[in-house]
Formats: structure tokens, C-alpha cells, sequence
């Protein structure tokens, strides 16, 4: 299994100087992938961030989890991405979804699967130096050196449908083994029809994690982490019928409030009052170090290929070296 971890650049804690040194220490770590919010209201932008993270390492693969095809005109995206290519070395790659804070903050929806599907075409092209038509006029990035792989995130049956066909890797929002395991039969089924391999397709879990044996303080530290995840099962309510959607998906949120962005990924976020300690326990990886072993044992026998730490519950440089210690030894994939 590959290890990254994802960063939200929250000021003051998580300021340019920090991020940097988290991500330094990481690679030094073993950790192969770096990650970073993108909700640009909320946060900072991410995309000066990823060049500081690129100009500090030398192995480390980068990018957003996740950006939308929304926020920004997709020939900015592109050409966002084809130079920090040039930076990097060629180690960047594009989560991308449908959108959600860096959209509903804005009291806008997430984009259609349709509209995500085009944008993921259209940024390949121009990454690879091809002409597209964009709104009925020929453009061209002449001087791009190659298309950066692309992870699709989501949670619902079309979106991963969509991710069997045309992407890399698939980004799942959640380290419930079992629900991991119902989001692969819709990625296997894309890409069935698309004729493709769908064990070449890398597989990504993101959940925060926090190693203790005081369980009350582990669950109290990522419990905000189901209180995010819920704004898209409230959203795969709207548009699917409840059969077509697992009970151990939706029905956490039965009680479930209104949802205040300005607390969006807070810890002890009044977000999270709903959210019970199983569902902390099946979405989210907590408990002594052994606890964590066995729950990333399960998860790779789910399929997932990547394990991503979301790093923004607190005591981030301890939690990287207690991963480099006791975690990553176990479960790392042999460096090729």
C-alpha cells in the first residue's frame, strides 16, 4: 500500500511555513503523495501551496484532493497544472470531483457528472500539448510536456461509473472497508464497459486518524470527519432512490442538522453532534497502533491502493512519526 496525507491550509495554524515543514518531514517519513484542500474562500489557495510543496521535495507526487471543474476556467486548470509539471519534475496529479465547499460556501451546487467527465478530457488534452475546441474557438497548450494522472472523486453510482472509465485512481472519502467494497463494484462496472482493466486503476481511502489508546480523545479529535462526508450522502439522497444506496451510508444522517461551512473540517465542529461513535470507528481510522495495522489490512484486501491521512486533527508532526514508526513499516508498498 502507498501512503499520502492531505493538508488544509488553515490559517494561522497551518500557515506556508508549517505546510512546508510537514511536507518535508513526510517524504522523509515514506510517505509518497501529498495532498491539499482546495475550497479557496474557506481556505488558502491551494495552488501556491503545491508549488512550495513541489520546490521541498524530490520524490513526492502533489496535488489538490480535490478541486471541481468550476471554481476555475478548466484552460486555468490546465495550464495550472502543466507548469507546476515543469516544476515538479512531472510529479503532479489532479484530484478532481464534483465540488462541495468550495462551491455550497458560494450557494452554488456541484457540477453535473457530464460537465466532470468533459473537464477531465478537455485537461488532458491540453496537458498533452493537443489542440481542443473550447467555446467554439481552437486552443492549445504548445508548450505542455504530458497529462498529469487523474483521481476522480465520489460516492454515488454514476460518478464512480464515470471513474471506471476514464480515471486513474478513484478517491473514497471514507475507510469503511465494506462501503469501499460496494464503490468498487460501480468503478469495476465502468470499466468493464470502457473494455479497461479496472485492477490497474489505483484506489484511494481518506480518513483522519488519530493513535491512542484513550478511545474517547481519538474519537473527540475526527469525529468532524463523518459531519463532512455527510453533505455528500445528503446530496446522493436528492438524486437516488433509497434502494439503490446502502443503509450504512445514509442512514447516519437521519438526525442530522443544518451544516455550518465556516466550521467545515473543524475539531469539536458543532457539525459533528450527530455523528455516534460507530460510525467515527467505521469511517475513520482510531485506537493503538495495532488497530490501525488491522483496519489498513482490511482496507487493502478491499483494494485500496492508497491509504491518505487527512493531517488536520491536531498533533500533525507527532502523528507523522508515530505512522513512520509503528505504521508504515507494515503495509508500505516496495519503493519501484
Amino acid at each position: 500500500m502507498h501512503f499520502g496525507f492531505t493538508i488544509k491550509p488553515d490559517m494561522p495554524e497551518m500557515n506556508p511555513e508549517r505546510i512546508v515543514a510537514l511536507t518535508r518531514q513526510a517524504e522523509a517519513a515514506g510517505f509518497e503523495y501529498g495532498w491539499i484542500f482546495d475550497s479557496h474562500v474557506l481556505w488558502l489557495e491551494p495552488f501556491p501551496m503545491l508549488t512550495l510543496m513541489a520546490a521541498n521535495t524530490k520524490k513526492m507526487r502533489l496535488g489538490p484532493c480535490v478541486t471541481n471543474p468550476a471554481v476555475r476556467d478548466i484552460t486555468v486548470m490546465s495550464s495550472l497544472f502543466a507548469t507546476l509539471n515543469l516544476i515538479s519534475g512531472g510529479r503532479m496529479q489532479l484530484g478532481i470531483g464534483r465540488g462541495d465547499s468550495s462551491r455550497r460556501v458560494l450557494g452554488k451546487k456541484p457540477v453535473a457528472s457530464a460537465s466532470l467527465e468533459q473537464a477531465v478530457q478537455t485537461f488532458r488534452d491540453l496537458t498533452s500539448a493537443r489542440e481542443v475546441e473550447y467555446e467554439g474557438r481552437p486552443a492549445r497548450l504548445a508548450w505542455a510536456k504530458g497529462a498529469p494522472p487523474v483521481w476522480i472523486a465520489g460516492y454515488g453510482p454514476k460518478v464512480l461509473d464515470l471513474a471506471g472509465r476514464v480515471a486513474d485512481g478513484v478517491i473514497l472519502q471514507f475507510a469503511d472497508p465494506d462501503l469501499i467494497a460496494w464503490c468498487l463494484g460501480f468503478v469495476k462496472q465502468g470499466a468493464d464497459s470502457a473494455g479497461r482493466d479496472f485492477k490497474k486503476i489505483e484506489i484511494m481511502s481518506c480518513a483522519p486518524v488519530w493513535v491512542s489508546d484513550d478511545l474517547k480523545t481519538a474519537r473527540k479529535r475526527v469525529k468532524w470527519f463523518p459531519a463532512l462526508v455527510s453533505n455528500h450522502v445528503m446530496d446522493l439522497i436528492s438524486r437516488y432512490k433509497p434502494e439503490e444506496l446502502p443503509p450504512a451510508l445514509t442512514s447516519y444522517v437521519r438526525d442530522r442538522g443544518s451544516y455550518d461551512y465556516q466550521q467545515h473540517c473543524e475539531v469539536e465542529s458543532d457539525n459533528s453532534k450527530f455523528v455516534t461513535d460507530d460510525v467515527v470507528d467505521r469511517f475513520c481510522l482510531v485506537g493503538p497502533a495495532e488497530a490501525h495495522r488491522e483496519k489498513l489490512r482490511k482496507l487493502a484486501a478491499a483494494g485500496v491502493t492508497q491509504f491518505n491521512i487527512y493531517l488536520m486533527c491536531g498533533d500533525e508532526e507527532d502523528t507523522l512519526e508515530t505512522y513512520r514508526k509503528e505504521i508504515l513499516p507494515a503495509h508500505q508498498t516496495a519503493k519501484v
